[in-house]
């Protein structure tokens, strides 16, 4: 018996099983086509009381790669821009400007 594919939502998302939680809860998953066609959650649709409200999936390992590649990349600027000028200021002695030496 084959099971007939899950009703499209639109923009490729897709409508997993309703889950009753209690008498006046359901939950319906909502997932994505992922890398090779797995299923990729996305988020959850929860009816309560006829009160549909959208609850989105956070990906905490994508979020800590944007956070780990944004350091690099500063660090990679900070680098940088120091290699090519230093951030001390850039301070010659010369003969005729030592203290106590007068110029005429």
């Amino acid at each position: 018996m084959s099971v007939p594919p899950a009703p499209e939502v639109g923009r490729g998302r897709f409508l997993g099983e309703p889950m009753v939680i209690d008498e006046r809860t359901t939950m319906i998953p909502v997932s994505r086509r992922g890398f090779r066609g797995a299923p990729v959650t996305v988020g959850a649709l929860t009816i309560t009381d006829g009160t549909t409200t959208w609850t989105p999936v956070v990906d905490s390992g994508r979020v800590a790669m944007i956070g780990v590649i944004t350091g690099l990349i500063a660090a990679a600027l900070g680098s940088a821009a120091v290699l090519r000028q230093p951030p001390w200021p850039k301070m010659t002695i010369e003969s005729d400007h030592l203290p106590g030496h007068r110029h005429h």
